[in-house]
């Protein structure tokens, strides 16, 4: 493969390890909130905010750990046939279906796009009492489909060095002994 393209490959990698992981450890504030939400409510007057943010939270955390679940070979895969294949059949059929998930996530990525110009140009706010603007989460969930993009980009390329039976070198996850 030429070096620009193992470049491109490390570089989508490397960037989806960093915010996978950063985004991973968004469940602890996700619990935390949850918590001051049931302390709030049993101990005082229930808080406005928790429920919103918990959500926002949750997004947030799905959206940005998506390409790093891609990377890791986590993502649900229907393993009746597909777990007996070789490598290089996997790869065809992988090759093969991509094109329907960038579809997919392009059709996502031009709706969150015009949804979030809307956000921005109006101040879309919560329809719940507390309000909070909706743009912050509607970029985030731009940003997430985006990477996934790259990410899924990144895996047909080194589907299609599989198949020519190219060894592109490991992702970051690999390297670090975090798989």
């Amino acid at each position: 493969m030429p070096k620009f393209i193992c470049r491109y490959i490390s570089a989508v990698e490397t960037m989806n390890y960093y915010i996978g992981r950063m985004a991973m450890y968004m469940i602890f504030l996700l619990i935390a909130v949850l918590l001051w939400s049931s302390i709030s409510k049993t101990l005082f007057y229930p808080s406005l905010w928790t429920l919103e943010v918990a959500q926002f939270f949750m997004v947030a955390y799905y959206i940005l750990g998506g390409p790093y679940s891609m990377q890791l070979k986590s993502n649900v895969r229907m393993d009746l046939f597909y777990a007996s294949w070789t490598p290089r059949t996997k790869a065809l059929i992988d090759a093969a279906t991509v094109f329907c998930l960038v579809f997919y996530l392009g059709v996502l990525l031009y709706g969150g796009i015009e949804s979030t110009i809307y956000s921005l140009k109006y101040g879309e706010r919560s329809p719940s009492a507390w309000r909070p603007y909706m743009w912050p989460i509607k970029i985030v969930t731009c940003f997430g489909i985006l990477l996934m993009i790259l990410q899924a980009s990144a895996e047909f390329i080194r589907d299609i060095a599989t198949i020519k039976g190219i060894e592109i070198s490991a992702n970051p996850a690999e390297l670090r002994g975090q798989r």
